[in-house]
């Protein structure tokens, strides 16, 4: 049977577009240790996951976005990982998607100024004023947004986060509320919302 080179190209397509687990599968692998390859996600591991049960009590993700060019997520997750409480994050996601786990999952790295909004600016912060801090959150940095700190993330960092956002949460436990954007909880820049448009992503995804 003859194939058009249309039929072709979309069969081609199908099969090498990598297939995403379900959301099942996704709980499953981010319950694991060591370095799991995860269906829809790249990730470098610099510091590979132990035992989840021994992790730090994570209750609440923050989204960040670094005043870096593209290419600097690497550099950044590697200063990291050398020193581990410097100000930073414990997940950096490159403007091509790939993510880098920099710190391992028992260690607290410093990031946020002690959640000091409390004008419900963006949204009601009863509940995170002096609440959503470092010791207990997450951070995730989103490279690439330099010169420009309102450009937004790529589509692969939108791809990349849809899959991470469900990794993370299943991993600890955090419920789908506890995702927060840096300035919904902490005063940063004028100029822009950092994180606002991807935590509000994540919590729209989780109600579909």
């Amino acid at each position: 049977m003859m194939i058009s080179r249309l039929h072709a190209a979309i069969l081609a397509a199908l099969l090498l577009t990598p297939a995403l687990a379900t959301d099942a599968e996704l709980a499953k692998l981010a319950r694991a240790s060591g370095t799991p390859d995860i269906p829809g996600l790249k990730i470098v591991w610099l510091a590979p996951w132990g035992d989840v049960a021994n992790a730090h009590p994570w209750r609440n993700i923050i989204v960040h976005q670094t005043e870096g060019p593209a290419g600097s997520a690497r550099g950044g997750a590697q200063q990291q990982f050398k020193n581990p409480t410097r100000r930073g994050v414990m997940v950096w996601v490159e403007t091509d998607g790939t993510v880098y786990w920099s710190v391992a999952d028992n260690l607290v790295p410093t990031h946020t100024d002690g959640a000091n909004r409390n004008d419900n600016k963006y949204i009601d912060n009863s509940s995170t004023y002096h609440q959503v801090v470092r010791d207990n959150s997450i951070g995730v940095e989103f490279a690439g947004n330099y010169p420009d700190v309102a450009a937004g993330p790529t589509e692969a960092q939108v791809a990349a986060w849809k899959v991470l956002v469900k990794v993370l949460r299943a991993r600890y436990d955090i419920p789908l509320d506890h995702v927060y954007a840096h300035n919904w909880i902490d005063y940063k820049d004028a100029r822009y919302c950092e994180g606002c448009w991807l935590a509000t992503l994540a919590r729209t995804w989780g109600s579909d």
